[in-house]
């Protein structure tokens, strides 16, 4: 396979869209991971309460249970026939099933639990000592968490969201249950494979398949340096 055959691929207005659409998931999902993550993993790290055990269990459940299924769960519960899809289209416009939307959100739920360990883990193992020294000198809750918690969390944060944009980039399951896999509209470079090996076009796939791999393989430098530090 030549250099070329693989820059006319690239070149090709399928591939282009949906390597456009996967960025353009990610400039949307990123900052909703990072605040929700953030947010989650600290909850779960330094709470106490009856509750938190059911939060872990949902904030961890799309690690282990089947994409396909939890797609299916949420377009019964998401569906423009559910209670919740009339809500939202009839109060603010939006639709979730086939949209953009349904795709950043499979993007979310695929990468917020790897982003909500790091900063859960952290939290346990480096922020309590630091949160209880800015306490005793009268810090604010406030600036407690901008000057000392965030601070000591960027790491794993960096390390987090690196994780989950990378599952996000490959996530085929809740992304063809909400997003429909609507040629130029919700298929990602991961669904774009699919259509590919589908259709017979191997080469293509292989092409979309090197260009994850890359992208992997510099999330996992990335994330093996930030480690180092």
């Amino acid at each position: 396979m030549s250099g070329a055959w693989i820059l006319e691929v690239l070149r090709e207005p399928a591939t282009r869209e949906c390597i456009a659409l996967s960025g353009k998931v990610a400039l949307v999902a990123m900052p909703l991971l990072a605040v929700g993550g953030v947010g989650l993993g600290y909850v779960l790290g330094s709470g106490k309460g009856r509750w938190l055990p059911l939060l872990d269990f949902f904030v961890t459940l799309p690690l282990v249970f089947p994409p396909i299924a939890t797609g299916f769960l949420l377009l019964l519960a998401l569906g423009r026939r559910s209670a919740i899809g009339i809500w939202l289209k009839e109060s603010l416009g939006l639709e979730i099933i086939f949209s953009f939307w349904g795709v950043v959100l499979a993007a979310c739920i695929a990468g917020l639990p790897l982003i909500v360990k790091q900063v859960q883990a952290a939290v346990r193992r480096e922020t309590t000592r630091l949160v209880e020294t800015a306490l005793v000198l009268g810090k604010s809750p406030l600036s407690i968490f901008f000057r000392v918690i965030l601070p000591s969390l960027k790491t794993s944060i960096a390390i987090g969201l690196s994780l989950a944009f990378a599952r996000s980039l490959g996530e085929v399951g809740v992304t063809l249950m909400l997003g429909g896999n609507i040629s130029g509209r919700t298929n990602t470079i991961s669904l774009e494979v699919y259509n590919a090996v589908f259709t017979g076009e191997y080469q293509r796939a292989f092409v979309l398949v090197l260009l994850l791999g890359l992208l992997s393989l510099g999330l996992i430098l990335l994330t093996r340096y930030l480690s180092r530090q």
